[in-house]
């Protein structure tokens, strides 16, 4: 099994990225929270988990130890594959979800695009106690991407829209989050730009 994979990164979309490692790329499903730690280019390493199943091998990938036991813990409910995982992670933050877990927050989790009531209440039920423990052993969130002056242009807001139409959002919804998100803060670079549409979807 894969457990860990250094490269350089040859490809970075907000569903995956490509990592080529002697001179074979592969490809690895990452959550926002990994596409907004990722360079645009040059070295780049991930803890791996990989999801074998009859017919594919798939590949995800986390930047941080942290995020991979988060993964590890939802896919570890009923009825969470590993795709589903990702897009929890995807729409809301590392600390954030381990604090709606934590405390059993069931209608937070539960406004997350994918996660119907009973899922999250699946979540809140299970993991409360090793959310709790695994949020003693975390350090401090870190802080929000900075935003750029310059307002992002066409295709950096086209991107984002399409970036949270994948997790699950109304084209409507995401094209108004997106649009409020640069006119809030002047524009972004497209991580932040999602970073900050998300945060208003929520």
């Amino acid at each position: 099994m894969i457990a860990h994979l250094r490269g350089t990164l040859f490809e970075k979309t907000p569903r995956s990225v490509v990592i080529e490692a002697q001179g074979v790329g592969y490809e690895v499903i990452v959550p926002l929270s990994t596409f907004y730690a990722l360079p645009d280019a040059g070295a780049a390493a991930l803890h791996i988990h990989t999801h074998v199943r009859e017919d594919a091998l798939t590949l995800f990938g986390f930047a941080t130890r942290e995020e991979k036991a988060i993964f590890l813990l939802l896919v570890s409910v009923s009825g969470i594959g590993p795709r589903l995982a990702v897009n929890i992670l995807s729409g809301i933050g590392p600390n954030e979800l381990l604090e709606a877990m934590a405390g059993g927050n069931a209608g937070r989790l539960q406004a997350i695009p994918g996660v119907g009531k009973k899922t999250s209440e699946r979540i809140a039920l299970e993991l409360k106690d090793r959310a709790a423990a695994l949020l003693a052993e975390s350090g401090p969130p870190e802080g929000s991407p900075a935003m750029d002056e310059a307002r992002p242009d066409k295709a950096a807001v086209d991107d984002a829209v399409s970036a949270l139409m994948n997790l699950g959002y109304p084209a409507r919804s995401a094209t108004q989050a997106v649009e409020k998100a640069a006119a809030r803060h002047g524009g972004a670079r497209l991580d932040a730009l999602i970073k900050e549409s998300l945060r208003l979807l929520s």
